[in-house]
């Protein structure tokens, strides 16, 4: 199954998480839910957004890095570090 990074902008968190690609997580609840991690102090109806790093497929032993991966070339990136999120 594809992984997929996700960011929560309100506590500038990076979440791996995998599922189908025809599914899509729009809030923080729903990414807390499929990764089973606790939402925290982040209300879960925050907006997450799913970063531009494609729907890899990767063993399990590698989900939850933390990290988002940068573009390929940083040009199309308006945010530091390179990292664009997907609309």
């Amino acid at each position: 199954m594809p992984t997929y990074d996700y960011r929560c902008e309100a506590n500038d968190r990076v979440i791996e998480v995998n599922h189908r690609m025809s599914e899509q997580l729009a809030n923080w609840g729903e990414l807390c839910a499929r990764a089973c991690i606790e939402p925290g102090d982040t209300p879960i109806d925050t907006p997450v957004h799913r970063l531009a790093t494609g729907g890899n497929v990767i063993s399990s032993k590698h989900l939850g890095s933390g990290n988002a991966p940068a573009c390929a070339t940083g040009a199309c990136c308006p945010s530091p570090g390179g990292m664009c999120a997907l609309n």
